[in-house]
């Protein structure tokens, strides 16, 4: 198996890991029976800030996933990504 066969493969999985994440996102926060309960604030809290991390989760693998799709591309065409004046370092400090 190729780096690129690899590479789409995993583009592949951040797909399918991408709709798992919004099927969290879009799950219901609120349910009848916790009315009442001293606890449903911190459940409350808890399940937005989860659903919180899987919309930013699902942003941060979609972006990965173009940067990777135009890093594959950009090889296929034979170009150079790095063409600037800076350095390794600058590059990767991102």
């Amino acid at each position: 198996m190729t780096a690129k066969e690899t590479k789409l493969k995993i583009i592949a999985a951040g797909h399918k890991a991408v709709l798992e994440l919004i099927k969290v996102a879009e799950e219901s926060i609120l349910n009848p029976d916790m009315e009442g309960d001293d606890l449903a604030a911190d459940k409350l809290k808890n399940a937005a800030a989860t659903k919180k991390l899987a919309i930013f989760d699902a942003f941060e693998i979609l972006n990965r996933i173009e940067a990777e799709k135009e890093s594959i591309e950009m090889a296929e065409k034979g170009g150079s990504k790095t063409d600037t004046k800076q350095g390794f370092a600058e590059r990767r400090s991102k």
